[in-house]
C-alpha cells in the first residue's frame, strides 16, 4: 500500500525557550485579564498574540511590525507546538498588531498590569531586592509638537534642544538590571518631581520597606530625601550644587585642610586581582528637617565627603585643555 508522506521543516532556534519563558512568566494571562478585547476578536487571545511577537522581537532583534506575518508562517508548527493550540499567521499580521498597541496603550490598564508582572518576576527568579537605582533619560526625534502631546521641547540631555523630547524614568532592582518601574511622561517635565511617583510604583510592586535607593544629585531634592525617611526607606546619592552651596561645600573642606580630620582610603578589588587606591575621604552626620504629608520629618543624614583620584585628574585635564585653548586665544 502506497503512503504519501508529508516533511515539514523548520529551523526551531530558540523560539521554544522564549515561548516557554514567557509563558512561565505568566505574560499571556495577565495580558488577557488586564487588557480585555472586542467580543468580534478571533484566533488566538491578545495575551498569546504578544508572546509570540516578543519571541519574534527577541530571536530576530526586530521590532517591526511588518515582518512578523511572514516571521510566523515559516515557525507555524514549531509555534503550534510551543503554544499548544492552533496558530494562524494572519493572527500576527501588522494590523493585528497594530490593534495589540492600541489596547496596551491604556495607561490605567497598564499601571495595574506593570507590577502584577513584576510580581511574578520576583517569584520565578527567587529574588530578594535589597537595592534599587533610579535614573531617567530623555529621547528625542523629528516629531510634530502638540499641546496635549509627550514630545515636547525642554532641557535635552542629548545636546539636541532643536528636537523635541519624551522623558522616561525607569528603577531597576541592582545587581541585575530588571526593570520594576517605568514612567514616561512629556519632555518639559522636570526630573526631581519623578522619582516619588516612581518609587510608589516600586513599592506597589515589591510590598516592602527598608530598600535602598540609588539615584543621581536630581533624586537629592529635600522633598524626595524627607519622602524616602518617612515612609522607612534608604538613599544613596551625590548632593549636586542646589543642595550643596559654594559655602556649605567650603565648610565641608576646611577640616582637611586644617587636618582636623583622619581620612580614610578607599580601595577598589578590580577583576584581574590587583587592588588600587580609588579615593580618600570621611563621614560626617548632619541633621535634617523635612515636611511630608503634612507631617514634620527630622533625621539624622550620614554624608560621605570623598575625593575621588580619577575625577580630580579629569578635572585637572580639562581645566589644563581649557587654560591651553585660552592662551592659544
Amino acid at each position: 500500500m502506497d503512503t504519501s508522506l508529508t516533511v515539514i521543516t523548520e529551523r526551531v532556534d530558540d523560539i521554544p525557550l522564549l515561548l516557554a519563558q514567557l509563558q512561565r512568566m505568566d505574560v499571556q494571562p495577565l495580558l488577557d485579564d488586564y487588557f480585555p478585547t472586542h467580543g468580534n476578536w478571533q484566533g488566538l487571545s491578545l495575551g498569546h498574540v504578544v508572546i509570540v511577537w516578543l519571541s519574534h522581537i527577541l530571536s530576530q532583534a526586530d521590532h517591526r511590525l511588518n515582518p512578523v506575518q511572514a516571521w510566523v508562517e515559516r515557525h507555524q508548527e514549531t509555534l503550534q507546538q510551543g503554544l499548544q493550540q492552533p496558530v494562524r499567521a494572519l493572527d500576527l499580521s501588522d494590523d493585528r498588531l497594530e490593534s495589540v498597541l492600541r489596547y496596551l496603550s491604556d495607561d490605567a490598564q497598564w499601571a495595574l498590569f506593570e507590577p502584577a508582572l513584576n510580581q511574578r518576576q520576583i517569584q520565578v527568579y527567587d529574588l530578594h531586592p535589597k537595592r534599587l537605582r533610579l535614573d531617567s533619560t530623555s529621547v528625542s526625534g523629528d516629531w510634530t509638537v502638540n499641546e496635549s502631546g509627550l514630545f515636547q521641547y525642554g532641557h535635552s540631555k542629548d545636546h539636541r534642544p532643536d528636537l523635541p523630547q519624551l522623558k522616561l524614568m525607569l528603577a531597576t532592582l541592582d545587581p541585575l538590571g530588571l526593570p520594576i518601574a517605568t514612567e514616561i511622561v512629556s519632555g518639559q517635565r522636570a526630573d526631581d518631581p519623578l522619582y516619588i511617583p516612581a518609587i510608589g510604583q516600586v513599592r506597589q510592586t515589591l510590598s516592602q520597606s527598608g530598600l535602598l535607593y540609588v539615584g543621581d544629585s536630581k533624586m537629592a531634592s529635600l522633598a524626595t530625601r524627607c519622602f524616602l525617611q518617612a515612609t522607612g526607606d534608604y538613599y544613596l546619592c551625590p548632593l549636586g550644587g542646589t543642595q550643596l552651596k559654594a559655602e556649605a561645600m567650603q565648610a565641608y573642606l576646611d577640616p582637611v585642610e586644617q587636618g582636623a580630620v583622619e581620612l580614610q582610603e578607599i580601595h577598589y578589588d578590580y577583576a584581574d586581582g590587583h587592588t588600587a587606591l580609588i579615593a580618600r575621604g570621611y563621614e560626617q552626620t548632619q541633621t535634617r528637617t523635612g515636611e511630608w504629608d503634612g507631617h514634620t520629618w527630622t533625621w539624622s543624614e550620614r554624608q560621605l565627603v570623598v575625593y575621588s583620584l580619577a575625577y580630580a585628574q579629569s578635572a585637572q585635564q580639562a581645566f589644563q585643555a581649557r587654560l591651553e585653548h585660552a592662551q592659544t586665544a
